[in-house]
């Protein structure tokens, strides 16, 4: 009995201690987890996102180009990335979510427990199975870049995609979830990331317009994008597309009529890649991106932090002037021409070697600008060792008007492809607005990436000669005023040309056949030095020297720039600076940039109204009479006035054509002034650049949507009262003989008055 008693006792100690011991451990337990919650909570083991991280995910959002119609024209990224409103998604792509994804997403509060349980009994089965819900997958998609390997550092992972998840689910509703999730997914190739941007890859469409069938093909690949490619492997595609369909049709967001339909259907791809130079305007994007962090920077706009803007990760929206289908017309334009253009140039290459006596360097100059030259350079081979490799033939991707063509050849003979290829650059703006409209650069960036409308200057020939005439015009002289017309020497400087309209002439039939003997006899009256110094107020940056055969253009200037002057004349005297940017906006609408064009007063109104008449004569009968009888234009008889231009051996040929609401510049050339056409016929400006203008305007006027007007320019609200426009009983001559000095520069240009 004691014994019993001892033993009794012993136990009832035991079952105290026991019982002090399991509630200290229990509650030793609960105090570690509050702990290493709290210690998660607070970031020991790596740092959670904050309401500000959360609203402004670091997701590499893509920047979009917009034109004034509001359609994107592309996109600056590292990631393919552009948001979404919740508006903005397919009823389907939001059923096929949540019944593949997470049935009881909208009876959870971030985390499904009861899955969460059933998912790791299995996996510890050796089943092993995903138990994310939709908003711990967007937790994990704002806080990391990918999911841990490590078990250890999973688990953690896993503790701070609960934590992540449940202040998800009490700061926004679950349309704002399901928003936020759509627009972090990654869909693996082709750099696409977000709803939007997969939804533009594979159909080519926007989220609100996808289909049950494409929805759920999206939404499948979710849970794998590489083996659920539909481009790679379509078979794993389909199956997956139709298992997400059964899902909706199993929580019944479809019937079972339109599951049987829909899983029937082809996967009905229309694969658009975005990559940087695809899409209208390749060159204006390229240029716009460099003047917006050159705006940026002037200016000193920051993030709200102080750090500087990145167009390829902040999700920024770019509004431009460009209209979207006026870019179509355009490119559309000089493609028509150019292939043809094109034929021509090669029929007269085709028995000779281009690459012979002045231009024998052209091939090593080629060669040494190359980025294949400069790989090799340093590595360490000799100009001789990287001579031989230039000769010895690979894989080549070549341009061709058909389009591009894989083939074999060495690098030298690529070289001498591409430097027989015709360039071609053109602008469109409006003169009141210095709203650019259409912008090409180039004839394929892909392969030809160096934009010839703003970074590139060439000669400008005869559509120099307005400037002079304005000059003119401005300070004594009338359109109707005769002047000499004949060959004189000015110092050392002797011009050539032709003689078309007579001896004397008067200044609008100067213009009219841009002769030249009359445009040197002009400059030397007024003035080189003044005639330049309107040239740069008229918005010419590049070097204008200061001697007599600027009258005949001696001097590079770029497309940008030319079109711009011209739009003076238009705007009646009035030059407004051309602009790329209207406004800029941070991803959440705001503005952070809006352009202010320059504007000056160049030209008095009535000398830019006479200059646009006697322009306009340059078409009604002069050297762009071209644009009123060739078929090819549509026939334009509208008022256009315009100024063509071809400089020495044909290497650039020019025309600015002007109408009361646009201006557009044309410029055609190779890329070295050596290679050009051999005679006028095809390469002056107003057979290798004018046409691509008539093109163009042709297209714009047969669209009643852009409302162009085809009426005549306005005079100005004064009329004219300081010179007569009426030239046929006019008969003033202002002409003497002294020849006056020059420098010695000969330029040949417009020998047939072109």
């Amino acid at each position: 009995m004691k014994r019993e008693s001892k033993s009794s006792k012993l136990t009832e100690e035991d079952v105290k201690r026991y019982s002090g011991l399991f509630w200290k451990v229990l509650i030793g337990l609960v105090l570690f987890v509050v702990v290493f919650l709290l210690s998660v909570r607070i970031g020991l083991f790596g740092k959670l996102p904050t309401f500000k991280d959360l609203e402004n995910p670091k997701s590499n959002l893509a920047s979009e180009i917009l034109t004034e119609d509001n359609k994107v024209l592309g996109t600056y990224f590292v990631h393919n990335r552009s948001n979404v409103k919740y508006s903005e998604l397919s009823p389907y792509l939001v059923q096929a979510l949540v019944s593949t994804e997470d049935k009881r997403f909208y009876e959870h509060s971030g985390i499904d427990y009861s899955r969460t349980l059933s998912t790791v009994l299995l996996t510890l089965s050796g089943n092993k199975q995903g138990g994310s819900t939709i908003t711990q997958q967007l937790a994990l998609n704002l806080f990391a870049e990918k999911r841990e390997r490590n078990s250890l550092k999973r688990i953690m992972q896993k503790l701070q995609e609960w934590i992540t998840a449940v202040r998800l689910e009490r700061n926004y509703t679950k349309e704002e979830i399901i928003m936020m999730y759509f627009n972090t997914v990654d869909f693996g190739a082709y750099n696409t990331f977000g709803i939007k941007s997969a939804a533009r890859t594979y159909f080519n469409t926007t989220p609100d317009k996808l289909t049950a069938e494409q929805a759920a093909l999206l939404v499948g690949m979710l849970k794998g994008p590489g083996v659920y490619s539909p481009v790679r492997y379509p078979e794993n595609a389909t199956t997956r597309r139709n298992l997400v369909l059964h899902n909706m049709f199993s929580q019944n967001f479809i019937s079972s009529e339109e599951y049987e339909k829909f899983k029937e259907k082809p996967l009905g791809l229309k694969l658009t890649i975005s990559n940087y130079g695809e899409g209208l305007a390749p060159y204006f994007r390229a240029v716009l991106k460099e003047e917006i962090k050159k705006e940026f920077q002037r200016l000193a706009i920051t993030k709200p932090d102080g750090t500087p803007y990145d167009l390829d990760r902040d999700g920024l929206k770019v509004y431009t002037p460009i209209n979207y289908k006026m870019q179509q017309y355009a490119e559309e334009a000089q493609k028509e021409w150019m292939k043809r253009l094109q034929n021509e140039f090669d029929k007269q290459w085709r028995r000779k070697n281009a690459f012979t006596g002045k231009n024998a360097n052209l091939l090593r100059t080629g060669m040494k600008r190359s980025d294949r030259y400069r790989v090799l350079k340093a590595e360490g081979l000799s100009e001789e060792q990287i001579r031989k490799e230039f000769d010895k033939k690979v894989p080549m991707n070549l341009f061709t008007w058909k389009g591009s063509v894989d083939t074999v050849m060495s690098p030298m003979d690529s070289i001498k492809y591409t430097k027989l290829f015709l360039r071609n650059a053109m602008m469109s703006m409006e003169p009141q607005t210095g709203y650019i409209k259409a912008w090409v650069g180039g004839i394929d960036f892909e392969h030809f990436k160096y934009d010839q409308v703003k970074l590139g200057t060439r000669q400008v020939g005869s559509t120099a000669k307005p400037f002079v005439y304005a000059y003119a015009i401005d300070n004594g002289y009338g359109p109707c005023v005769s002047i000499p017309n004949h060959m004189r020497t000015y110092g050392d400087w002797t011009p050539k040309g032709t003689v078309q309209g007579g001896d004397p002439i008067q200044l609008r039939n100067a213009i009219k056949y841009s002769q030249n003997y009359a445009s040197a006899y002009l400059i030397s009256e007024v003035g080189a030095a003044n005639v330049a110094d309107l040239t740069k107020r008229m918005g010419v940056t590049s070097n204008i020297p200061n001697n007599l055969s600027i009258a005949l253009g001696s001097y590079d200037a770029s497309l940008f720039d030319m079109v711009g002057a011209y739009s003076a004349f238009v705007n009646q005297g009035t030059w407004v600076e051309p602009t790329m940017i209207l406004r800029v906006e941070d991803k959440n609408g705001s503005p952070i940039y809006e352009k202010a064009p320059k504007v000056l007063k160049a030209l008095n109104s009535e000398t830019a109204y006479a200059m646009v008449d006697m322009l306009k004569g340059v078409v009604d009968g002069g050297t762009g009479s071209r644009l009123r009888w060739d078929p090819n234009f549509g026939g334009l008889k509208n008022p256009i006035g315009g100024k063509t231009g071809t400089t020495n051996d044909n290497s650039d040929a020019w025309f600015i054509g002007v109408t009361p609401e646009l201006v557009t510049g044309v410029w055609t050339g190779a890329e070295d002034r050596g290679i050009s056409f051999s005679s006028m016929q095809y390469g002056q400006g107003a057979a290798a650049a004018m046409p691509v203008f008539g093109l163009f305007m042709n297209k714009v006027y047969k669209d009643k949507d852009l409302n162009y007007t085809q009426e005549d320019f306005p005079k100005p609200p004064g009329g004219i009262t300081r010179f007569e426009m009426n030239c046929s009983n006019y008969s003033q001559f202002w002409g003497n003989d002294p020849a006056r000095g020059g420098e010695t520069e000969t330029l040949e240009e417009d020998r047939l008055g072109f």
